[in-house]
């Protein structure tokens, strides 16, 4: 029915005003698109499937861990870095209170060197146990106190704790090395995943490699972003007899269910990974090894324990049971206060040690180290003044993209993604004034996303627009007014992740996830734009359209959209549109601002120039330059 009130409000209204009430009207339940990202995703992460044997798991599992490696991890130029020659110096090394520490650097990759420090025992004899320690995002990185008490009293209890500094964190704390810029190497079809991978499997390399060391004996252990290591190099690298992750993790499906807290950073969702397997996978990789699943009652900031632990230890005793190994899987619940490796988690994870390192002899209870703990001054470790980071990394790889000589549309729509999308339409009301129809719609599409429509026409228009920008269809108002000034149909909508489709806070984790499930939000955007221009031809019988996109980002989704829907598009416009995908790099982007314009792999075959090829005459594109 026709909003009567409405209608009368905006008669005699000034032109310019009505449109921005058009726009401005809310067409989709303020949680739809929360609701519906979150629908999609969950219910497209792949289940763990039941096994009946050990055989019928190891045939399943051995080809799983090689496909993450090098469908998720070593893509692009990481597989040349993983079986690159790199460097290891070892510092300076003194006697403390019941333990010696050293000092150390290493590459993870050529160029880019990462800081380490080694607890020993005072007196070190024949072989022993190992404790990788990853840390998570605590600013502090090494010089962290409880990780230092952790070290010390694991040398002190006779074993060698070797610590790394995290990517972001401590000494590594740049803007270069913020985890949302990971996918700025991304861009360039190069796992930004990688550099985190090989940061710590060098150090799994060097913890292995001690004189000392007990190869039957190595065990990995961190908090937060340290358990998401922990559980990642336990599953891909047998090398780990012993994992101890800490409020690090949980399944993709929970996290969809409780996006607040728990859809984790760049590093925890890359390109692809959701789309082979789930953090389930994952933990049921580590059997028939130990694993301790530890978690937080009272977390505050995420993978809480009440709603994180569950899944994973189902998936993980279906496999256990197999092997005849319970006894090698465990959970563990804390109930101090917030996101914390404490006291009593410390001590959890020296009884496993016991149990399974020492045959139950070992003192599990911790040892004071508080006056042993060192600043972040002491604990100092000098790197290279031009050490490479996820910044540099990606300008590098970029200097000689695109480097593929014959992009074209099939290349495109596999590096984009995209999907044909049935539509079916639904009305949402009507409106007018000043010789201007509106209509208002909300398209399915597929049965999974909805887009918001709307539609304003003068009495005989020229043809048709699809106007979308940055800042959502209510922004745009003045882009529309002139569009219907000149004769010109407007239909303005807001695709996936755009003004009333955004998700609302930490939206761009859901981008992250379509992303990893082996989608890319570019193509999901663009796969919208080109369901809509054929509605419009087909049931609205008004194409085909030109698309006039407003802004860098609903630019390059236009782009991808025109230069792939060859019959419903006839044009393209593209107001502060980068002129390259270069300026990406170059202006130092960021995946949490912008997760659309990191899609993997575009920068190595299509430019700007190279999509614009593909729209050929008598189809147009205009491309004004971003202010």
């Amino acid at each position: 029915m026709k909003p009567i009130a409405l209608s009368i409000l905006l008669v005699g209204m000034p032109a310019g005003q009505d449109v921005g009430v058009w726009l401005s009207k809310p067409l989709l339940d303020p949680r739809q698109p929360l609701v519906e990202a979150q629908v999609y995703t969950g219910s497209r992460v792949p289940p763990l499937p039941v096994f009946r044997s050990q055989a019928e798991w190891e045939k399943y599992s051995a080809p799983l861990r090689t496909r993450i490696l090098n469908e998720v991890v070593f893509r692009g130029e990481a597989a040349k870095w993983r079986d690159a020659k790199t460097k290891l110096e070892y510092l300076e090394e003194g006697a403390a209170n019941g333990y010696r520490l050293r000092r150390l650097r290493y590459e993870a990759i050529p160029g880019l060197w990462i800081p380490a420090l080694i607890y020993e025992p005072e007196k070190l004899t024949g072989k022993v146990p190992v404790v990788l320690n990853v840390n998570g995002h605590e600013k502090t990185g090494i010089s962290t106190p409880y990780i230092q008490e952790r070290c010390i009293n694991l040398a002190r209890k006779g074993m060698i704790a070797v610590n790394l500094e995290w990517l972001g964190r401590g000494q590594l704390d740049t803007p270069g090395f913020s985890h949302y810029r990971m996918q700025q190497i991304d861009l360039t079809g190069t796992s930004g995943l990688a550099v985190f991978y090989l940061a710590m499997q060098r150090g799994l390399d060097i913890a292995a490699a001690h004189a000392n060391a007990d190869p039957t004996r190595i065990a990995v252990t961190g908090l937060s972003g340290g358990g998401w290591q922990t559980i990642l190099l336990s599953a891909l690298d047998t090398r780990v007899a012993l994992s101890s992750p800490l409020a690090g993790y949980s399944s993709y499906v929970t996290r969809s269910q409780w996006p607040d807290l728990d859809l984790g950073d760049s590093e925890q969702t890359p390109s692809e990974l959701a789309g082979i397997a789930d953090y389930t996978h994952l933990s049921a990789m580590v059997a028939p090894r130990v694993l301790q699943l530890g978690f937080n009652a009272k977390d505050n900031c995420c993978f809480r324990a009440d709603y994180a632990i569950a899944p994973l230890v189902q998936a993980s005793e279906s496999v256990y049971r197999l092997y005849h190994a319970m006894d090698k899987l465990r959970y563990s619940i804390n109930y101090g206060e917030g996101h914390n490796y404490n006291r009593e988690n410390r001590e959890a994870f020296y009884r496993l040690l016991r149990d399974h390192f020492f045959q139950g002899k070992l003192d599990a209870t911790e040892q004071s180290a508080v006056t042993d703990v060192r600043t972040a001054e002491q604990l100092k470790i000098e790197l290279p003044e031009d050490n490479l980071d996820f910044h540099t990394i990606a300008l590098r790889l970029s200097k000689t993209q695109p480097s593929d000589k014959k992009p074209t549309a099939a290349k495109l729509a596999y590096r984009a993604r995209t999907k044909r999308y049935t539509v079916e339409s639904f009305p949402a009301g009507e409106d007018s004034a000043n010789g201007i129809s509106v209509r208002y719609w909300k398209l399915e599409m597929d049965q999974a996303w909805t887009v918001p429509v709307v539609e304003m026409s003068p009495a005989q228009p020229k043809s048709t627009v699809v106007l979308i920008a940055d800042g959502g269809r209510k922004g745009a108002a003045g882009q529309a007014r002139k569009l219907l000034d000149a004769g010109q149909r407007v239909v303005a909508v807001d695709p996936f992740y755009v003004g009333e489709s955004s998700m609302g806070k930490r939206d761009f984790l859901f981008a992250f996830l379509i992303a990893s499930l082996g989608e890319r939000p570019l193509g999901v955007q663009a796969s919208q734009l080109m369901a809509i221009a054929r509605w419009l031809q087909g049931e609205r019988k008004v194409g085909p359209v030109s698309l006039h996109a407003v802004g860098p980002r609903t630019s390059l989704a236009a782009l991808v959209a025109a230069a792939l829907e060859e019959k419903a598009v006839s044009s393209v416009t593209m107001e502060e549109s980068f002129q390259s995908l270069q300026e990406i790099l170059q202006q130092d982007l960021t995946a949490d601002k912008t997760p659309e314009l990191f899609c993997f792999g575009l920068l190595e075959v299509f430019d700007i120039p190279q999509l614009k090829a593909l729209i050929t005459p008598p189809r147009k594109v205009v491309i004004s330059a971003s202010p």
